[in-house]
């Protein structure tokens, strides 16, 4: 008897051990159970305030525009309506294939270098001579990879060098271009036509960039200043007639003006007939620029090489980003007194292989995009 009731206290004791152990073991596994849920919970939040802080971050677009005078690309055709001579295998330049080609591919590392990480969504050129160029230039080039499309001007320069615009579609959504002849008071004069081009942004704006190239100073700068004056008040009147529709236009005007920002032509060209319709010349203050200037002519440099916006435009300019394009490669050595040129194709008529005679320059917008974006 007494075995048995020893037996009964012994099997108690054992189940109540057993039934501590078991609660003990259950609450083990329901606090590492609450820690496995807290930690999935806390990385749940973790992926959301990152995916939040990315979503952030792509409600601005980066758009980059640069302009660069490229100076004589030219294929090496003859075409017999141009004065495109000297710039043939048997001309003075001695214009070969192959330099041709280096030509395209330099003007190609230009331009993927000053994109950094890409290219520019927005890049104007000058000193282009046709379509075939810029199809070479588009698709022979590392610039394949871009997805440029582009549109030209036909001008009536007599060498036959138009204004060209090559930009990314994913970026700028072309509707349309127009290429604009200079009413110049000298009837007979003769030079490239202003480059319209129009299009919408990602934000569901418009944008419209006019290209330039105004005539040069050759045969003096008083002597040819009528013909920049003209070019100059027939571009303000382009910008005028889309004020009248939009008095908050997104416009970009770049180009090659042969004129600095404070001469007569510049002055003319950015006031508008209220103020708020005066231009920004975003490389109008030479002590806010990074480099000397765009262009080096018998010793000086000059800010030949500018872009202007307008007010609208200017709410979407990064600050500071303005500037000249200037590494190394597109100068030359330093001579003894530490100066430097741009690293030409030719002087003269010497063969140099540089790039061109001219200086890129460079602007970035961020445009704020809408949830749906």
């Amino acid at each position: 008897m007494k075995n048995n009731r020893l037996l009964n206290k012994t099997t108690i004791f054992l189940c109540f051990i057993a039934l501590l152990y078991g609660c003990s073991n259950a609450y083990s596994q329901s606090r590492s159970y609450n820690r496995s849920q807290k930690t999935s919970r806390s990385n749940k939040k973790s992926k959301r305030q990152n995916d939040f802080s990315n979503k952030e971050n792509d409600h601005y677009q980066e758009i980059r525009v640069m302009f660069y005078n490229v100076e004589n690309l030219f294929d090496t055709d003859d075409d017999p309506k141009k004065q495109d001579d000297d710039f043939l295998p048997d001309g003075q330049m001695h214009w070969t294939p192959g330099r041709y080609y280096r030509h395209l591919r330099k003007t190609a590392q230009v331009i993927s270098a000053i994109g950094e990480w890409g290219t520019p969504a927005l890049c104007g050129l000058c000193e282009v001579e046709n379509d075939s160029v810029l199809i070479r230039l588009l698709n022979r080039t590392p610039l394949k990879e871009q997805h440029y499309s582009y549109c030209i001007t036909k001008g009536s320069d007599a060498r036959g060098i138009n204004n060209a615009l090559i930009y990314q579609r994913d970026k700028f959504k072309y509707l349309g271009h127009s290429s604009e002849r200079i009413p110049f008071t000298n009837k007979r004069k003769r030079s490239r036509d202003i480059l319209h081009v129009w299009g919408d942004l990602i934000n569901g704006e418009q944008l419209d960039l006019f290209v330039c190239h105004f005539p040069s100073r050759s045969g003096g700068e008083k002597e040819t200043e009528q013909d920049r004056m003209d070019a100059a008040k027939f571009l303000r009147k382009l910008c005028d007639s889309l004020y009248r529709i939009n008095a908050e236009s997104n416009i970009i005007i770049m180009g090659d003006f042969n004129d600095n920002p404070s001469d007569k032509s510049i002055q003319t060209l950015i006031k508008g007939s209220k103020s708020k319709y005066n231009l920004i010349n975003l490389f109008g203050d030479a002590g806010k620029l990074n480099f000397h200037g765009t262009h080096k002519f018998q010793g000086e440099w000059s800010q030949l090489d500018q872009i202007m916006i307008s007010r609208h435009w200017n709410n979407y300019l990064k600050e500071g980003s303005p500037r000249i394009f200037a590494p190394d490669f597109l100068l030359s050595k330093k001579n003894s007194r530490g100066e430097q040129n741009p690293l030409r194709k030719y002087t003269g008529k010497t063969y140099k292989g540089g790039y061109s005679d001219h200086l890129p320059i460079v602007a970035d917008f961020l445009l704020l995009l809408s949830p749906d974006n």
